[in-house]
């Protein structure tokens, strides 16, 4: 399952599209290769000078990290911290923990960067054109359905302070869902935990969002592999050398419905409640923390080639797009995206 080119639909704790890989660590059960499951998905480190003594604590601390990650923003524990603020109908200041809140900046920064495009409180909208936990549709939801949902969301319903560690909703229905970033969030604490361990050599993937640095087991520097956005394919559409970055891809095709002739994806796009409606078949982001990657790799998705060039550019982070034709793909590229 932590193949790129295989990150399938899974139940539905974080988001479900895989589309990077490391082409110098295919095995997960390779000796240097820690791993494991976690939200939903799999998880795995590469330290190549790692010494076999250590790898045993390390992979618990990991695992210790990761369960914390869980017990603060997942959405399908009924006890963990997001989901009791979800649960709670108050619209008073409530206390958040410094992880929670950490990330709610962060999807904050997005979503204003993005105008919108990037959006926590989106699920409603997921979950009625039948990409959440409920029963899958077949066909699109009432218009007069989705002016209701939309009515329920929208990020500056989330109102943070920072000063006091709280977080407050203006309506009490409001619901916020950290899939779109959480897992890069995962990487970048993986990544704190083996530098203050002295470790400069290293592969971080959790569910598909990657950061790197360093050299491979060969002294060289890290490769990864954009997947060719199909469900017929394994394949490597492009590699790459990211340096030391954080890597992170969304796309449309391993979730979704057809009617009418018509493609519905998971992707939706907040402004008009609806799945997007473009050529965009994937996107790759290249940051200096996965946590941005993750999250632009979505707002992205939603903003398409053009717009979404000028808030990878205003963001400082690299993206390449791939577009859907009818005979073949279109790879368009930031200018600083590394070149194959």
């Amino acid at each position: 399952m932590s193949r790129v080119f295989a990150r399938a639909a899974r139940t539905r704790l974080w988001r479900c599209v895989l589309l990077v890989c490391a082409l110098d660590c295919p095995a997960a059960a390779q000796a240097n290769c820690l791993h494991g499951e976690t939200m939903g998905s799999t998880w795995r480190v590469v330290a190549p000078r790692l010494g076999a003594e250590a790898r045993p604590a390390l992979c618990a601390r990991i695992e210790a990290l990761l369960e914390n990650v869980n017990a603060h923003m997942s959405t399908y524990r009924p006890d963990s911290e997001l989901s009791r603020f979800n649960a709670s109908t108050s619209t008073d200041w409530q206390p958040v923990s410094a992880e929670l809140l950490e990330v709610l900046i962060a999807a904050r920064r997005v979503s204003e960067t993005s105008a919108g495009a990037f959006d926590v409180t989106v699920g409603p909208l997921v979950d009625l054109w039948g990409f959440g936990p409920q029963a899958r549709i077949d066909a699109p939801p009432p218009a007069a359905a989705i002016a209701a949902t939309r009515a329920r969301i929208g990020y500056r319903q989330l109102a943070l302070d920072a000063s006091a560690s709280r977080a407050r909703k203006s309506r009490a229905d409001l619901r916020v869902d950290l899939s779109a970033l959480a897992e890069g969030w995962a990487v970048d604490q993986v990544v704190k935990l083996l530098e203050t361990d002295g470790l400069v050599d290293y592969l971080v993937d959790v569910g598909g969002e990657m950061r790197v640095r360093g050299k491979n087991a060969a002294g060289q520097p890290w490769r990864l592999g954009v997947a060719i956005p199909s469900a017929d394919s394994d394949g490597a559409l492009r590699a790459l050398a990211p340096g030391d970055a954080a890597v992170a891809t969304s796309g449309d095709y391993r979730n979704y419905f057809e009617h009418d002739g018509r493609h519905y994806s998971h992707e939706i796009d907040p402004a008009s409640g609806a799945p997007i409606v473009n050529d965009v078949a994937s996107v790759t982001v290249i940051a200096r923390e996965c946590v941005y990657a993750d999250a632009y790799a979505t707002a992205f998705m939603v903003l398409g080639p053009e717009r979404g060039l000028a808030v990878a550019r205003e963001a400082g982070v690299e993206a390449l797009f791939v577009l859907r034709h009818p005979h073949g793909f279109e790879l368009i590229a930031s200018p600083g995206f590394p070149q194959p």
